[in-house]
């Protein structure tokens, strides 16, 4: 079981609503054909395998996204816990028809992320990490990762709405309306975030190139 579905697995029993914790001992793949709806109020019930097929569903991209915003994969994997956390404690009250269960849970995740970078205001740009290259040439493979390095450090840089802004929309390819929703803002506020995200990074990324792409 990878480490980070451990350490959302790993959630205090005195933390949770109920006394029973939900455990991740047979963490896979998703494979459930249930929707979110319906796992999340069988989660409520105090069914952990339908809690466990939650966090499966959604662990990746949470952990991918907490990644991008905070800059900080250790701090990625303590947003996610206490994302799973919050779903654990929201699942009882949780009614179908209610909010979409991914924007929800997408909107407690940029505000823990957003909590998280006020109370640490500088955040290591190397910690951003680098996205895996398919290419086979070691040549197109360093120039992959020194162009990425500095994607993602202008990205960490950027300031903290915009940034926000430019992952869920680009990274995660959520819809403008879906970011809107998530971020609490208007659809026409997030269009001008991006705008000032796009001119903000184009003018980070021209001012010092890198000697492969000179």
């Amino acid at each position: 079981m990878p480490a980070a579905a451990r350490k959302v697995a790993g959630i205090p029993a005195a933390s949770c609503k109920r006394d029973a914790t939900p455990r991740m001992t047979e963490a896979r793949t998703d494979a459930d054909p249930r929707g979110d709806d319906e796992l999340l109020m069988l989660a409520g019930a105090g069914d952990q395998r339908a809690y466990r097929a939650l966090v499966a569903r959604h662990l990746p991209r949470v952990l991918a996204m907490a990644r991008r915003i905070t800059g900080n994969g250790a701090e990625a994997e303590d947003v996610a816990q206490d994302a799973f956390l919050r779903v654990w404690q929201k699942s009882p009250d949780w009614q179908e028809g209610d909010a979409r269960f991914s924007t929800w849970l997408y909107r407690v995740v940029v505000n823990l992320c957003v909590d998280r970078k006020r109370r640490r205001p500088t955040a290591p740009i190397e910690a951003a990490g680098d996205p895996e290259d398919p290419a086979p040439s070691a040549e197109s493979q360093l120039a992959t990762a020194q162009r990425n390095r500095r994607v993602a450090g202008a990205v960490a840089r950027l300031p903290e709405r915009q940034r926000t802004a430019l992952v869920l929309t680009y990274y995660e390819e959520l819809s403008n309306a879906a970011v809107a929703e998530i971020m609490g803002v208007s659809v026409s506020a997030l269009e001008s975030l991006l705008v000032r995200a796009r001119k903000a990074l184009r003018g980070a990324l021209d001012e010092a190139p890198s000697a492969v792409e000179r």
